[in-house]
């Protein structure tokens, strides 16, 4: 199968990687500072509401999404479908009352939007000690390795994202990305035309503007045969377009679930983690589980 690169499939530019890289950044401190302050007995609604304060008040005038906060089981998605199963709306991924307990692993995730610039993080945590948790979390580094890899390759879509279902089906793991909407392991992230306007519209906690931009992506690229969301369904089933993508493996282990989220930056010939100074790279590091030589070759 042939494709073309159209204007909006272009490789970013450096400062378009700066841009990113900033917002991912400031996500990502958004996630530890609020992690920092959680305590038991906390909801997933008290917390998604702190993240988005403190983003508002460093800066964020958009959003992809606003925060979501998810605690013990549901950080597994038990129960959870996709959109395209209840026409866009699913009350289980948002926010709710669920307290947090002393060893219960939670999953914190924002998507803000600056100047233009869109980040989409996730980041896990537990109070306390969960094992569980850690060796997912310890697994996960084998996933960013291996999509990054098959991307490099030039692989399609479908293949890295069928790649990532049998390696969770090798650690006996459930692969609960699939349960997001239209079972997306990653999205296209676009640059947003910057307004300085500082409020937008939100749609059951999405912005507009960028789900706009993926719609419009998702029509412009039709013709060609490719898709703004990757997935291990046939419409994936093309080589990596040039740009952003949101990536996010997320796996579970009876009712824990863990996952990183952070941005794959595509190119012609290349594929690259926008930012190897992340949360969950530093965690590998300091627990020896990188390999420096590996790393560096």
């Amino acid at each position: 199968m042939t494709t073309t690169t159209t204007s909006r499939h272009a490789a970013p530019t450096e400062q378009d990687l700066d841009g990113f890289r900033t917002i991912q950044q400031l996500a990502y401190r958004c996630a530890e500072t609020i992690s920092a302050d959680l305590k038991p007995g906390m909801t997933e609604r008290q917390t998604a509401a702190l993240m988005k304060a403190w983003l508002l008040d460093h800066g964020v005038d958009d959003w992809f999404h606003q925060p979501f906060a998810w605690f013990g089981d549901r950080t597994a998605f038990r129960g959870a479908v996709g959109f395209k199963q209840l026409g866009g709306f699913n009350p289980a991924f948002y926010p709710g009352l669920r307290r947090l307990e002393e060893g219960m692993p939670y999953i914190l995730d924002c998507a803000p939007s600056m100047n233009g610039y869109t980040a989409d993080i996730g980041y896990c945590g537990v109070i306390g000690e969960n094992r569980i948790l850690d060796r997912l979390m310890d697994d996960l580094l084998e996933y960013r390795e291996l999509i990054v890899s098959l991307v490099k390759q030039r692989k399609h879509l479908s293949e890295v994202s069928q790649a990532v279902d049998r390696l969770c089906q090798r650690h006996g793991y459930d692969p609960r990305h699939k349960a997001y909407p239209f079972e997306v392991l990653a999205h296209r992230v676009e640059k947003l035309e910057n307004d300085g306007e500082k409020s937008h519209l939100s749609l059951f906690n999405f912005g507009a503007r960028n789900i706009r931009e993926l719609v419009r992506d998702a029509l412009a690229s039709r013709k060609d045969g490719l898709s703004p969301l990757w997935s291990s369904n046939a419409a994936s089933d093309h080589p990596p377009t040039p740009g952003l993508w949101a990536v996010e493996p997320h796996l579970g282990f009876r009712d824990v679930g863990a996952k990183w989220e952070e941005l794959l930056v595509v190119t012609e010939d290349d594929a690259f983690w926008l930012d190897d100074d992340v949360p969950h790279v530093r965690r590998w590091r300091a627990r020896g589980l990188l390999n420096p030589v590996k790393r560096a070759a």
